[in-house]
């Protein structure tokens, strides 16, 4: 796509975006500046990104005001804002639209941005932005240098974003507002699919058939890549099976791919398998390693694939962006090396120190199915070296997510030894009279404390530990700043 709403990426001389400091945005940011684009923005409050990006030649205000705008000399060609996160009558939106200013969602600016390269994105409930920082590692490997924007910072590049000297672009497909529709893929990936953003969708069926609609974008020659595991109803595997068997309305030439176990595939067998994982074993550092043969390309070479983040899904999330990276013309063994070499994402199952016999890990987890993940890693970790407890400070996100899986946050909850659950983030959400955290607690087995005073979480989990335990943080919000207020206190 060339062109949205009157503007094009190569007629950009200057880019104006609210909420610069958010995670999709910001690396949008740094694309913008590196195409020498004059970037310039507003956040409601300093951070370690706005200081970064004012670093890069961004100029940044902070709070919204309609002269905000003229901040890069001039009036901008393009207002960009994150719709879900940004209220429509933020000043700087009201002024752009009285001036005449075409204002984008996040996801029409990259569309653009991905115009002239070949897409691989990786969409789904799940995984996401593990999945698309293992391509961009593997592909970095093979010498491809693609352009990224992931909604993570990788620990070693130490960024979100990058503007690359290759044809490839690399980036999350995200589906909580539908807008990942304005996407053409070359590569689609498609991790998982369970009902999730039902304040959106308002029903799972609808949720579940954006997926069909996005598979619907890839263009014609492309490839939809799908996990065979998730056998769900309306899962990954039933939507391969759909495009496999024509029923979905795909581009011509379109090849599709399934990846997971043999016995996985072999449940779908009208999908043809991509990548086959043969065999998995547990490394010391709670990794694996496995073997996987890609069936999806010729010769359907053999290579081994070391994962150093715990869990299965790890693995699942490998060998899916293996087989992305070579399905765009890397070499199979150098992404495979690339991905041996991946140490993680920030807060995707992040070490951030060990007291006393005790470690602290912070995952960004924020659906029953990816605390449940997260969870049975953390389990296997401790397993692995002999003993240890799962302490678990969970924070709800969203008053709609909370009450749509109350029951399924407490059941995965309760596979921890001891959990403190803070009240709900409400993020964009106004709160709900009656609703807090108690409707999940109250139907949990396993110990529990509620504790809805944010700065005493660490006094709780101080309370609980003792050495050789793993303690986790996990939430989309806020949760993320305890992690070392709970190491700190732990030193005390």
């Amino acid at each position: 796509m060339n062109e949205i709403n009157g503007v094009s990426a190569d007629r950009l001389q200057r880019v104006h975006m609210v909420g610069i400091g958010g995670a999709g945005m910001s690396g949008i940011a740094r694309i913008l500046l590196d195409r020498g684009v004059a970037v310039s923005g507003s956040d409601m409050k300093e951070s370690r990104v706005v200081l970064a990006l004012r670093a890069a030649g961004a100029v940044i205000g902070v709070g919204h005001r309609a002269e905000n705008l003229d901040l890069a000399g001039g009036a901008p060609d393009a207002v960009v804002t994150s719709f879900a996160a940004i209220p429509k009558d933020n000043p700087e939106l009201v002024a752009a639209r009285d001036r005449g200013i075409p204002v984008l969602r996040r996801s029409d600016m990259l569309a653009l941005l991905m115009a002239d390269s070949r897409a691989v994105l990786f969409a789904g409930t799940h995984g996401k932005t593990s999945t698309t920082s293992m391509a961009v590692v593997g592909l970095q490997a093979a010498g491809l240098d693609p352009s990224f924007a992931i909604g993570g910072q990788l620990n070693r590049a130490g960024t979100n974003a990058h503007n690359g000297t290759g044809d490839v672009f690399v980036a999350e497909a995200d589906e909580s507002d539908g807008s990942f529709l304005t996407y053409s893929p070359t590569v689609a990936v498609v991790t998982n699919i369970e009902a999730d953003h039902l304040d959106y969708y308002g029903t799972e069926a609808a949720y579940h058939a954006v997926f069909g609609e996005f598979a619907g974008r890839i263009g014609e020659g492309g490839a939809l890549v799908a996990c065979a595991e998730d056998d769900g109803v309306g899962g990954a595997a039933e939507l391969a099976e759909r495009a496999a068997a024509g029923e979905l309305p795909l581009a011509d030439g379109v090849r599709v791919f399934g990846y997971g176990s043999e016995a996985a595939l072999a449940a779908h067998p009208s999908v043809p398998a991509g990548v086959v994982v043969l065999e998995s074993t547990a490394l010391p550092d709670g990794g694996s390693r496995a073997l996987v043969r890609l069936d999806g390309v010729p010769d359907a070479p053999v290579v081994e694939l070391t994962v150093h983040t715990p869990g299965h899904h790890m693995v699942l999330n490998a060998a899916a962006a293996l087989l992305a990276g070579v399905l765009v013309g890397a070499d199979p063994q150098s992404v495979a090396d690339g991905i041996g070499d991946f140490d993680g994402v920030r807060r995707r199952f992040e070490f951030h120190g060990e007291v006393g016999g005790v470690e602290v890990y912070d995952d960004y987890a924020h659906h029953p199915t990816e605390v449940r993940a997260v969870l049975t890693a953390a389990r296997a970790k401790v397993d692995a070296r002999g003993g240890g407890r799962v302490i678990v400070v969970f924070q709800p996100h969203l008053y709609s997510r909370t009450v749509n899986f109350a029951t399924e946050f407490a059941a995965a909850l309760d596979l921890a030894d001891s959990v403190v659950v803070l009240d709900i983030f409400g993020a964009r959400e106004d709160p709900v009279e009656g609703v807090d955290s108690r409707i999940i607690t109250s139907k949990m087995t396993t110990p529990v404390v509620f504790e809805p005073r944010f700065s005493d979480a660490p006094d709780r989990v101080a309370e609980i530990v003792r050495p050789g335990d793993v303690v986790l943080t996990v939430g989309a919000g806020t949760v993320t700043m305890l992690a070392d207020e709970i190491l700190h206190r732990l030193g005390e």
